[in-house]
């Protein structure tokens, strides 16, 4: 029982949204987007932040509660289970913040009107140095910055 709800809580926890660059959600596949040239003129290092959407705490939780109360007798396991819950319950909470935490990037790029923007992306699988061509990709409100096509 305590390997399946383990189990649950690591596929849910796969199953969340990444930024990365190298991956299309499934929403914005077969959708117009609109693409603007332009040149990168700063990448720096930076921590996305983990979610905290409450499957964490709901899945630690349960898999807590469970675990908890089968020690000692009926008294006993209703307190054990209690305050195992509560336990499973933060521990779930840092387990999903932990697992849901990327490596990413912010570029400033410089677009050909003579615009800035800047982005924040997961790293993908390009290295973007400043003074790359690069094109930024909006896709609704949603926008992604890749390798110019030579």
């Amino acid at each position: 029982m305590k390997y399946a709800i383990g189990l649950l809580l690591v596929v849910l926890l796969s199953a969340c949204s990444t930024t990365s660059p190298d991956v299309v959600q499934r929403g914005d596949a077969q959708r117009l987007s609109t693409v603007q040239d332009a040149t990168v003129l700063s990448v720096r290092a930076v921590t996305v932040d983990g979610t905290q959407s409450g499957t964490g705490s709901i899945a630690g939780g349960l898999v807590g509660g469970v675990a908890g109360s089968s020690v000692g007798g009926r008294r006993e396991g209703i307190v054990v289970g209690v305050l195992a819950a509560v336990a499973g319950a933060v521990a779930g909470n840092a387990i999903e913040r932990s697992v849901t935490r990327e490596d990413a990037v912010e570029i400033l790029l410089q677009l050909r009107s003579g615009d800035r923007r800047a982005i924040v992306q997961a790293r993908g699988n390009e290295t973007l140095m400043p003074g790359d061509a690069v094109i930024l990709i909006m896709t609704g409100a949603k926008a992604r910055v890749t390798r110019a096509p030579r």
